[in-house]
């Protein structure tokens, strides 16, 4: 896909044709955003992490974490989009997606059988 810009904005903007030409394109088409001071990897991860910030806020989850570094077997590890406790001290491992990737379905697996728990996909 080739973005067209009209005159006014080349005019307006020159070189911006060429910035965007050199700006690669995310794998799955994702786009960065910052929200609160912070940076993400998606705006889905970003709108989730604020939905988590809130609840905290109000009580209903605590101990809200982000970007949680697990060990796997292997010598690899896996980083989940964020953790927390619910009310009842359950912990809920989150991890905010919008393509399940082949990588993340054998991450998810093997944190599965080192932790009992499954990765919850929002």
């Amino acid at each position: 896909m080739t973005l067209q810009f009209s005159e006014d904005v080349k005019k307006l903007n020159p070189g911006l044709e060429q910035e965007m030409m050199t700006v690669p394109a995310s794998k799955y088409h994702n786009v960065r955003a910052e929200a609160k001071g912070m940076r993400f990897q998606s705006g889905k991860e970003a709108a989730g992490v604020m939905m988590l910030i809130e609840r905290e806020e109000r009580g209903e989850i605590f101990a809200l974490r982000l970007q949680v570094k697990f060990p796997l077997p292997g010598k690899t590890s896996y980083i989940a989009d964020a953790v927390y406790l619910d009310r009842e001290l359950r912990p809920w491992v989150i991890d905010f997606k919008g393509v399940l990737t082949k990588e993340f379905k054998i991450k998810s697996r093997l944190f599965k059988e080192r932790y009992g728990q499954e990765i919850e996909v929002l």
